[in-house]
């Protein structure tokens, strides 16, 4: 009898533990570490959207009591419900309930098939493997995708130095220019008022002269003029007389220039003001000189104008947070897309170009596009030639991070705008985690 009875409490006490083994085996499947805490085993389960209380043994009883199926997590009792693959080794994550034991391998631990017939394998050490493999060499890549952008982010550095250096010497020269300007506009102004001064006393001694009865410039009277013209002493003068005494001045007069032929003919006197008086001759020199001078320094201050208008220009667009972009500047990149060329200039413009060689404007470089979370992964060029019926032309180029600056494709989504992608290490970022390789128990 006793020994009946020992047996029977063997029995029990094998019964409850093996029902114990399902009821925690039933409420650990299909649960992650971070929900686990709703499933720590008491008299009753609350759904976790709060819902509804039910016995802690209709969890996992394949029955859905929950509305958020947050009751069945290891079965497919629920529709909405959720089966977590732990797959350790690998990367853990979620799939619908309604796959759990329906004979196709979802987690890579097998865990979702534990009631099925298919022999499913455990491949998460192995997937584990490749997938650090393919990390790591994406690592690798990366890496010396970033230690480029270094390199040109360091080019880029050295080049806005350079070029703020440039222009602190332009404008030290610009003003040494201008002061040279002002110099030398008061210098034109003497020069020309001192030989303007000259011409107008020689002037007024020549009028003087001409004025006076024994003066030689003065006009002649017309019985001395007939005497003149009558070689032969006749008594007449006839055409010859008149052509063979005129065409030596008439010869002499055209060797003459404007002005001198002017003085020439009101006075009937050879050369002029500057040809008879040594003084002005000089004043005149001085004048022509000094105006050359300030003609010479003026271009010479057009010149470094324009270098610095178009240095500023230059140094006032936005090349990154770290300039990192710099070195795109009056860089051009092509791709040849069917009978087509284009041709992207960053911070410049770009162009199509057609098989018999027109050239069409895609627009110019407008500004960054990117969200704001990352403002440099787009460019916007706007304002390209009208499409024929249709709106002015307009790109966007999209950067994406590669070892080499290429061009790499050209798209027209909707007509007229053009949307093309440029690869450059510029624009790469570091990795800010890897894909989880799962290791929770």
């Amino acid at each position: 009898m006793f020994t009946n009875c020992s047996l029977g409490h063997c029995h029990i006490i094998i019964a409850v533990v093996l029902w114990s083994i399902c009821v925690d085996s039933r409420k650990i499947r299909g649960i992650s570490l971070s929900y686990k805490r709703f499933y720590r085993e008491r008299k009753s389960f609350l759904c976790i959207d709060g819902s509804k209380m039910i016995p802690f043994d209709q969890v996992n009883d394949d029955y859905c009591d929950c509305m958020d199926g947050s009751d069945e997590p290891g079965t497919a009792a629920c529709p909405d419900g959720r089966f977590y693959c732990t797959n350790l080794g690998y990367r853990s994550h979620y799939i619908p309930s309604s796959r759990v034991n329906d004979g196709i391998c979802d987690c890579c631990d097998a865990s979702d098939e534990y009631r099925s017939q298919t022999p499913c394998q455990n491949t998460c050490r192995n997937l584990g493997q490749r997938e650090r493999a393919e990390v790591e060499g994406q690592t690798r890549v990366l890496g010396e995708r970033l230690r480029l952008k270094q390199l040109v982010i360091e080019e880029g550095v050295l080049t806005w130095r350079e070029k703020q250096a440039q222009l602190r010497d332009l404008q030290r020269v610009s003003d040494d220019l201008q002061t040279q300007l002002d110099d030398l506009r008061k210098e034109e102004a003497r020069r020309k008022e001192e030989a303007d001064a000259l011409r107008e006393r020689e002037m007024g001694a020549r009028e003087t002269a001409d004025n006076s009865p024994t003066s030689p410039y003065r006009p002649e009277s017309p019985i001395s003029v007939f005497k003149e013209l009558d070689s032969n002493r006749d008594g007449s003068i006839t055409v010859d007389e008149v052509q063979a005494k005129l065409s030596p001045v008439q010869d002499e007069e055209h060797a003459l220039s404007e002005d001198e032929a002017v003085i020439k003919g009101r006075r009937g006197v050879p050369g002029s003001l500057a040809d008879e008086d040594p003084n002005i001759k000089a004043a005149v020199s001085a004048a022509e000189k000094a105006a050359a001078d300030l003609k010479r320094v003026e271009d010479a201050y057009e010149t470094v104008y324009m270098e610095i208008r178009d240095l500023r220009e230059k140094l006032s667009i936005d090349y990154g947070s770290e300039r990192e972009f710099l070195f795109l500047h009056n860089q051009c990149f092509q791709l040849k897309v069917y009978e087509y060329i284009y041709e992207l200039c960053p911070f410049s413009q770009v162009t199509q170009k057609s098989a018999s060689g027109e050239v069409v404007s895609l627009g110019k470089w407008g500004s960054w596009a990117g969200p704001p979370e990352n403002p440099y992964c787009q460019m916007r060029y706007e304002s390209g030639e009208p499409c024929w019926q249709g709106p002015t032309r307009n790109t966007m180029v999209m950067l994406i991070c590669g070892t080499e600056t290429a061009l790499r494709s050209v798209k027209e989504p909707s007509k007229c705008q053009y949307v093309m992608e440029l690869q450059t290490p510029a624009s790469c970022q570091p990795a800010l985690r890897q894909r989880g390789i799962h290791s929770e128990l």
